[in-house]
């Protein structure tokens, strides 16, 4: 290469890079150029007929000569598709062939980032990664090196050596999952190996929770009410009315110290819309105007419920304020800490109102799918999870009989 040839070459590359840093173009338009550039010279370069199907659902193919010298045939869908399949075969030394697993990573994160608005889930995927697949054999790994087996052999050690549970593994799995649809959709790889890995090694069992733990019993919830009702008597702070609503809400607790005033859509319902979460970066609780599952809802307002919702004053436009400030979501799980401390029994957390309120329609009969809407569930298999027995010993006896 001449010393003119070299020069052209460096002031195209400063130009792209130029290009990049101004925002003109990214990496995602940059690689779609390449690709598309070298398809373009593989149709020129290629010695061999690129055909279409000869009939209804054929496919396209053509010929190459593999490493041993011998022609082979390849196929696909499309004429695009079959010329994805050439270009690795042609630029043995491209970007592709130089991605590591680690770098595959790197880049569906930051493209992941494009894609959703929770730093959170950012955080938990970048933790997932550092424990479980910076040791791994995988991190350093050429992206065309890592073949179904050796995944499927570093999934199922992941699983035993950390003793995974079920739930635990489907987590970190959607890190994969994400990572290789990423590269098959930018035609890094033509198909996504996570498909065919199956874990052979057994999961951790996971001892199913019951009633006892999991929600406030007929009793237990009797007894919070009037506690509940005592100190707002005595402080009139909001903190407990607002616990004692949520029993007849089921709404996830960053959802109930976001609600405003303007969320009374009608007199029977209430729309939720937002909920506080904590930033994991800044570490700071904000109130973001989405839910959990970026799906609006509405929840019915029983009698109950409005009775206790007109007793809160109008001091602000959310509907749970303290001292002219929002109540956050910590001040609710302090209230069960306290009353728990107080009673000398083991603390509930606030999820466990949410399941209290699941439970209890169920065992009044109201269907599935029902509260499965009102918990602003899309799977009803999640809703099972939430439905246990929130009776007393005594009631569960009571009605066995009465079956029987």
């Amino acid at each position: 290469m001449d010393n003119s040839t070299k020069l052209s070459n460096q002031w195209e590359l400063s130009l792209l890079k130029e290009a990049i840093e101004c925002g003109i173009l990214n990496s995602d338009s940059v690689l779609d150029i390449i690709m598309s550039s070298k398809k373009e010279q593989i149709k020129k370069m290629h010695p061999y007929a690129i055909t279409p199907p000869s009939k209804d659902g054929g496919r396209w193919q053509t010929w190459y000569k593999g490493t041993d010298g011998k022609k082979k045939n390849i196929k696909a869908q499309t004429e695009e598709e079959l010329l994805d399949k050439l270009v690795p075969l042609y630029f043995q030394n491209s970007y592709i062939d130089k991605l590591t697993f680690h770098k595959l990573y790197e880049e569906w994160l930051e493209y992941k980032k494009t894609v959703t608005n929770s730093p959170n889930t950012i955080k938990r995927h970048t933790q997932h990664y550092s424990k479980y697949f910076e040791p791994s054999c995988l991190h350093t790994t050429k992206i065309k090196q890592v073949n179904e087996l050796l995944l499927e052999s570093e999934c199922n050690r992941i699983v035993k050596d950390f003793n995974l549970s079920r739930k635990e593994w489907g987590n970190i799995k959607t890190i994969l999952n994400g990572m290789f649809q990423y590269a098959v959709r930018k035609k890094y790889l033509s198909e996504n190996p996570m498909d065919k890995i199956q874990i052979h090694v057994k999961f951790k069992q996971i001892v199913r929770k019951t009633g006892k733990t999991e929600t406030y019993n007929t009793d237990e919830l009797k007894d919070l009410n009037q506690y509940l009702d005592r100190m707002y008597t005595e402080t009139g702070d909001t903190a407990f009315l607002a616990v004692k609503l949520n029993f007849l809400l089921g709404l996830r607790v960053g959802e109930l110290v976001a609600l405003k005033w303007e969320d009374l859509s009608d007199e029977n319902h209430l729309h939720i819309v937002r909920e506080e979460v904590r930033n994991q970066i800044t570490n700071q609780c904000e109130v973001v105007e989405h839910t959990k599952t970026n799906c609006d809802r509405f929840v019915v307002l029983v009698p109950k419920a409005i009775n206790l919702l007109q007793k809160i004053e109008h001091t602000g436009n959310y509907i749970f304020m303290r001292n002219g400030e929002r109540i956050r979501a910590r001040q609710i799980a302090y209230v069960l800490e306290k009353y728990a401390e107080r009673q000398g029994i083991a603390t509930k957390s606030t999820h466990k109102m949410r399941k209290t309120y699941a439970s209890n329609l169920n065992a009044k009969g109201v269907p599935l799918d029902s509260i499965r809407e009102l918990l602003g569930h899309s799977n009803p298999n999640t809703t099972l999870g939430y439905i246990l027995n929130p009776l007393t010993e005594k009631e569960t006896y009571d009605l066995i009989t009465k079956a029987l």
